[in-house]
């Protein structure tokens, strides 16, 4: 038996409780989790915004250990530090043959099986987003488990798992900063933290943070930002304002709001590039006039993961790590114990710290 924080319906609080997990069968990986995570995703999970089967055990950023493989496994080996990977390509699909594997038909098929049972009750549990990092240990795929990078800590590896690869992506692979650039994040939570860094990275010559919080202000430049604007009606024109009345080359919407999308739309100069990254419901619409479609000449684009392709980037972002680039630990505003997380919704919906960290 092992804890694991149980999502039980769409709109329940957490329950932290005890499951039964099975030895890993053919092409399956027991990992004894070491850190993960609390994303956005698994909030946007509990309220229904995004979809899964339930019961479920949430968590999808984390990293830990090999403790057992199935037959047939032999990429991993029990010892092995480990990233999970959420969101893993078939390599067959239409988007696979593209090389678009952030866009995968097939990469969340794993969330409908039954992977584990309550202790309590014998219910079924379903892992959600995969790999259900939320517990103690977990049973995954194979294709879920990257080797962890030499040199990082596996408590600072779990970031890698979704924060820093989607922030990093945002910035190399979808927005595709250049040198000299100037660049608008909006949101300073985990997410907006990695972009601002990559930003920093890619060497943005201007990088201004927006949130609505002016509390994360310390944060935000600590990442690489080197101007903070508190949210207001008044957003666009203050960016503006610092880039010359021109507006920014790229902006990076971090949030998932109507309103937030838009205004970054409103913060890019004429032929400016606007990424999506926040995760928003379906009734936020966002709303333009062909007009100023037109006349702006701007790019808006949605951004998956990043864009990024796991196997291909970890080993790109390891090394920046240990040349001292990226500072994982930046991300972390809060270390805290599975029965925290609840706590760690409440403060993201608040709109408090960056990442916070469930430690095992």
């Amino acid at each position: 038996m092992v804890r694991a924080a149980v999502l039980p319906a769409v709109g329940s609080p957490l329950e932290i409780t005890e499951i039964d997990l099975p030895e890993p069968g053919a092409g399956q990986v027991r990992v004894r989790l070491t850190a993960a995570g609390v994303c956005h995703s698994d909030l946007s999970l509990t309220n229904g915004t995004m979809r899964v089967p339930v019961p479920a055990v949430l968590g999808h950023e984390g990293a830990g250990t090999v403790v057992s493989v199935g037959e047939g496994v032999t990429h991993v080996a029990p010892g092995d530090g480990v990233v999970l990977n959420w969101a893993p390509a078939c390599g067959k699909c239409h988007a696979c043959s593209l090389g678009e594997v952030w866009l995968c038909a097939d990469a969340l098929t794993g969330a409908g099986a039954v992977y584990a049972h309550r202790s309590d009750d014998g219910s079924d549990l379903h892992p959600g987003l995969n790999v259900a990092a939320f517990a103690e240990e977990t049973v995954v795929a194979a294709n879920c488990v990257l080797r962890a990078p030499e040199g990082v800590p596996l408590a600072d590896a779990a970031l890698l798992g979704c924060a820093v690869l989607t922030g990093y992506g945002a910035v190399h692979h979808s927005a595709r900063v250049r040198e000299g650039e100037t660049v608008a994040v909006f949101g300073v939570g985990g997410v907006g933290l990695a972009t601002l860094q990559a930003a920093r990275i890619a060497g943005a010559s201007k990088i201004i943070a927006v949130d609505v919080s002016p509390a994360k202000e310390e944060l935000a430049r600590k990442a690489g930002a080197t101007d903070y604007v508190v949210a207001s009606e008044t957003t666009a024109r203050e960016i503006r304002g610092l880039t010359g009345k021109q507006g920014v080359d790229v902006a990076v919407e971090c949030v998932g709001r109507a309103v937030t999308i838009r205004t970054a739309w409103e913060s890019t100069r004429r032929g400016g590039r606007t990424t999506v990254v926040g995760i928003g419901g379906k009734d936020q619409q966002v709303t333009f006039n062909a007009l100023e479609i037109f006349h702006f000449g701007r790019t808006l684009s949605g951004c998956v993961y990043g864009n990024s392709d796991p196997a291909k980037d970890l080993p790109v972002l390891a090394e920046h790590i240990r040349a001292g680039r990226l500072d994982l630990s930046a991300l972390v505003t809060e270390h805290i114990a599975l029965d925290g997380i609840p706590a760690a919704f409440d403060n993201m919906i608040a709109g408090k710290g960056g990442r916070a960290l469930v430690v095992f």
